[in-house]
């Protein structure tokens, strides 16, 4: 029997929906996963098999095959879990609801539980432009997922829950916004300005450069305050707006930072990478490319301390996503562009010459 569930996969910061399609045919026992798959999805067949019998369902003894579509988009992570597991069990009729409208995410464990899925966000974001109505995630993704209004957000702990779920067997209050994730990081937590003593002129000059969004050298002697200067800076920044939030929170969803507890980031980034980061660090790559730090500082600061360390390739590739504001990156299979606007604030150390 054919059936059919609904997932979602992340295109550089935007979601694309995937139609998982569950064929169980007469044959000796396989179960084959095609649509481009990548190693993480390919390992799901032991995840789904572990899970769905250790949720009191039973595995069909026969040739399963699943389809994961468009055949053409490249497939990547676990989230793709939850979605083959419940396929597996429309088609055994094992449960018999309509989820045309459902959208499944999230990583199944051995013992049925579900795990954090990164980019919960942009996949969320897209289901309610494909006008989809409920979203089933882990129940530690909640937080996540509710920031997109519109939406029936179904919170899991586990696929046993989520079965009784639709055989109406229990009931799994949706989620809600609770109002502690617009305002539990209203308050800042780092380096302020008003900690620090003396260095009137420098404390000047990062009002001036905070006013007007402008670059930043810092030059100076060892021990004289640059760094401690340069992460006060975030500090006096304006407060960012609910757009500015939402478009920062979606790359740290996609990048797997995002905090369970305070899923929406309210304070401005401060991003400041070791000088021995590589060129994909800094700009971001990957075979399925990833935001790297540029991307990460965006809407906040980029602190490259010890300027001179870093090498010639690297600090080449910042010209453009500065004049740009965006930063693309080109692989076989296409390109995807990640949003680069950031304050640059550099450091380095001079000795003065006595005399």
């Amino acid at each position: 029997m054919l059936a059919k569930s609904t997932s979602c996969a992340v295109v550089g910061l935007e979601g694309a929906i995937v139609e998982v399609e569950v064929y169980i045919s007469s044959g000796l026992p396989s179960f084959t996963i095609v649509g481009l798959p990548d190693r993480a999805v390919q390992e799901a067949r032991e995840r789904v098999r572990g899970a769905v019998r250790n949720s009191g369902c039973y595995f069909p003894g026969k040739r399963v095959t699943v389809n994961l579509a468009p055949a053409d988009l490249a497939k990547e992570g676990p989230a793709y879990d939850l979605p083959i597991a419940i396929g597996i069990l429309l088609s055994t009729e094992q449960i018999t609801s309509d989820v045309t409208t459902t959208l499944f995410l999230g990583e199944l464990s051995l013992d049925g539980s579900l795990r954090h899925t990164a980019g919960i966000l942009p996949m969320v974001a897209v289901a309610k432009e494909k006008n989809f109505t409920t979203i089933v995630v882990p129940s530690v993704d909640a937080k996540e997922a509710v920031l997109v209004d519109g939406l029936t957000v179904i919170p899991a702990d586990n696929l046993s829950q989520l079965v009784g779920h639709f055989r109406g067997e229990t009931t799994i209050q949706p989620a809600t916004r609770d109002g502690t994730t617009d305002s539990a990081q209203d308050l800042f937590a780092g380096v302020d300005l008003a900690h620090i003593k003396g260095q009137e002129h420098a404390k000047r000059a990062l009002e001036v450069a905070a006013t007007g969004g402008h670059n930043l050298l810092m030059a100076g002697p060892p021990g004289s305050g640059k760094t401690l200067l340069a992460r006060a800076l975030p500090a006096i920044l304006p407060p960012m707006t609910v757009d500015e939030s939402l478009d920062v929170t979606r790359i740290y969803s996609v990048s797997g930072l995002l905090p369970s507890e305070t899923p929406l980031i309210r304070q401005r980034p401060f991003r400041a990478p070791h000088y021995t980061i590589s060129h994909a660090g800094l700009v971001g790559g990957g075979h399925f490319p990833r935001p790297g730090e540029i991307s990460l500082a965006h809407r906040g600061v980029l602190f490259l301390d010890e300027f001179p360390e870093f090498g010639q390739a690297v600090l080449e590739v910042l010209r453009q996503p500065m004049e740009d504001k965006v930063v693309t990156i080109s692989r076989a299979q296409g390109s995807v562009t990640f949003p680069a606007n950031f304050m640059l604030l550099e450091c380095r150390q001079y000795t003065p010459v006595a005399g």
